[in-house]
């Protein structure tokens, strides 16, 4: 969730006033850690997953699953078995997690204790490290208390007995009229993250997420559960001048974006290019992935028309004003700003010669003072292009406590912009200047799955793409505009066979020794793993054109490298196109490796689960989630998912989880 200082935070209209204070020293900042940590190597892959629950507690008598809003216990229990399996070598085996809060106080957010390498040895401790932490999240919680792994919570935000403890809505920080401010979690960062995204705005978030219309729903669909008392100034606007859409489910607070669950992989590269490099390779995949992994239908009580958590999040952070949304000429606003700050990358940043100037092709918005300071401080083009679009956002939370720190020791006012940027993807450099971690890239768009297999499935494979891409050189480049383009289509209903996406037809440089041409079988060229290939980087730019290296000029038509595909095609390969696909990519990877038969087979079984997801074969969580609701006795047709089938289905998940129950149209015959 970003950086958890201690500390008091500033109201709104207070820490306005400091904002270009934080950015100031926000960039001297980076700027230091920048000269400390820019040569820095490190000698192998390290990645690690984040795995995020929801923890339900059932009311079996009334068959009612209800959040439960008492993590913050168990997260203490937690906390004390980590810090005793640290002192405790024989006892760190069976505690091998990490444990941190979340934005829901129903929300625990699990780590391995330890990164992992890049060792095919460690691909299979994955799913054994989720199921542990499944298994210690349990140990500390009640008879009736199971941990899920729920990308959104179905009912989140009805009226009645949803919460335990029970709170009825309203509350000073979200002002909702659906749920309180309880739910939150109780560092103060959180709620006053929350406060300062509404008053920055100036009025409440305003999340619309279409409805399903089933043969029963009425059209247009008018939301009959939207309380009409106007506590306040937000509420009657919502109602009385349209935030709420006809024909959409209407949320009003953070918690409905920020109280889902995902599923990310952090990487740390050997040095800053590499980073730079994976950045700009995931960042297309980044919509492949959402769809593919797509898990969340069902908002407020209802059906949706979408798969996906991405644009309810985005709207729910949402804190733009109206002159920055371009509903009101710039005034007391300096930008136009296009995207909410939870959303899409807009540029790449590597100084790969792969990278050339059509493919940054969105305009970007940055602080021209920011760069101009990064320029003269000998920070590239692209980067400097990147940390100064970051840049443009106020920061949200400032502590009084840390409003003037040593900005040679501190790099709390660039994390504070840094981590309040949610993106697909985050370039993250080292967290301090004596720190051994190094650089690092985070791939975000993935929803959390229902079963730990299918975690890990996810998590193995975005890590032996990486790993490809490096061995190989792959070039997965297509314009940034089109990368937007596939995140729209990516959270509609069943985007996996139903939407094409743009994609790179030549993944490979033709210049390359021993890599396959454009139409040709996909070939093994012989690469050792033990020095993957680098890309040297490109001379610095500090001028304000797109210029990324290469030897073309801006302004050629790039049309013909990308074309439509599905996620078979993309995933598994097209033949008759000479397209290998992403899994042809990577078991051509693992043919490079010295792996033992029984060792590839368990890889194979994940990639497996891949493989049928992308063609088809076996449902996405969001495609078994809507035909479970559409098939309970007590659904009536009508879009609405009531406790009942809410109940029964967090009940089907747990008893997934444990192997009761066998879903062949989900898992396929893989054993959970």
């Amino acid at each position: 969730m970003g950086l958890l200082s201690l500390g008091t935070p500033m109201h709104w209209d207070e820490a306005k006033q400091y904002a270009d204070h934080v950015r100031a020293h926000g960039i001297i900042q980076f700027l230091n850690l920048w000269e400390a940590t820019k040569n820095s190597q490190k000698d192998c892959l390290l990645w690690g997953d984040e795995i995020e629950y929801m923890v339900v507690s059932y009311d079996d008598e009334n068959k009612k699953a209800k959040l439960s809003l008492r993590v913050w216990e168990i997260l203490q229990e937690l906390a004390k078995e980590e810090e005793e399996a640290a002192n405790d070598p024989a006892k760190k085996l069976f505690v091998n997690s990490s444990w941190h809060p979340e934005y829901g106080r129903y929300m625990l957010e699990g780590t391995p204790g330890e990164p992992y390498m890049g060792l095919p040895r460690d691909l299979l401790a994955v799913e054994r490290n989720m199921k542990l932490r499944r298994e210690l999240a349990c140990k500390f919680m009640k008879p009736n208390e199971v941990p899920v792994t729920l990308t959104s919570y179905p009912r989140l935000g009805c009226a009645g007995e949803g919460l335990d403890p029970h709170h009825d809505p309203h509350g000073p920080a979200a002002r909702s009229l659906f749920v309180p401010d309880d739910i939150i979690n109780a560092h103060v960062r959180f709620p006053t993250l929350t406060a300062n995204i509404r008053r920055r705005r100036g009025a409440k978030v305003a999340i619309n997420t279409p409805i399903f219309h089933d043969k029963n729903t009425p059209k247009p669909f008018i939301d009959p559960t939207i309380p009409t008392f106007n506590d306040y100034p937000e509420d009657k606007n919502a109602i009385e001048q349209g935030a709420a859409l006809p024909d959409h489910i209407y949320m009003d607070a953070m918690a409905f974006g920020m109280g889902c669950c995902c599923l990310q992989i952090t990487f740390q590269a050997v040095n800053v290019e590499e980073a730079r490099k994976i950045y700009d390779q995931m960042a297309p995949l980044g919509p492949i992935m959402l769809a593919l992994t797509a898990a969340a239908p069902i908002y407020r009580g209802y059906l949706s028309d979408v798969d996906c958590r991405w644009n309810v999040i985005a709207q729910s952070v949402d804190d733009r004003t109206e002159e920055e949304r371009g509903l009101k000429p710039l005034k007391n606003s300096k930008y136009r700003i296009a995207k909410s700050r939870y959303d899409s990358i807009d540029s790449y940043i590597s100084n790969d010669p792969s990278n050339k100037p059509e493919y940054n092709d969105i305009p970007l918005v940055f602080d021209e003072d920011i760069y101009k300071k990064l320029s003269d401080n000998g920070i590239d083009n692209l980067l400097a292009r990147h940390i100064s679009h970051l840049f443009i956002r106020d920061p949200l939370v400032i502590f009084h406590e840390l409003l003037n720190v040593d900005d040679n020791e501190s790099t709390d006012h660039f994390e504070n912009l840094q981590s309040t940027n949610w993106q697909t993807m985050r370039f993250k450099p080292p967290p301090s200047k004596t720190s051994p971690i190094g650089w690092r890239v985070e791939f975000r768009s993935m929803e959390i799955q229902l079963t730990d297999f299918e975690n890990a499935a996810f998590a193995i494979f975005i890590v032996l793409v990486t790993r490809a891409v490096l061995s190989f050189n792959t070039n997965f480049y297509i314009p940034i505009s089109k990368v937007d383009e596939n995140m729209k289509v990516a959270q509609n209903r069943n985007a996996v066979l139903g939407e094409k996406f743009h994609f790179r037809k030549q993944i490979f440089p033709q210049s390359r020794p021993g890599t396959p041409a454009a139409g040709t079988p996909f070939g093994s060229p012989k690469l050792s793993n033990a020095t993957l290939p680098r890309t040297a980087p490109a001379a610095q730019n500090n001028t304000h054109s797109n210029t990324s290296g290469g030897s073309l000029a801006p302004g050629l038509d790039r049309s013909d490298e990308y074309e439509l595909m599905t996620i078979d095609e993309i995933i598994n390969g097209a033949p008759s196109k000479g397209f290998p696909g992403l899994l042809g990519l990577v078991n051509n990877y693992l043919n490079t490796l010295n792996i033992d038969i029984e060792t590839r087979c368990e890889i194979s079984k994940y990639l497996e689960l891949i493989k049928k997801r992308a063609n088809g074969t076996l449902m996405t969580a969001a495609t078994w989630t809507r035909q479970f609701v559409q098939n309970h006795p007590e659904y009536k047709q009508d879009s609405v998912v009531s406790d009942r089938i809410n109940y029964d289905l967090v009940k089907m998940i747990e008893k997934i989880n444990k192997g009761e129950v066998q879903v062949p149209e989900l898992l396929g015959t893989f054993s959970v």
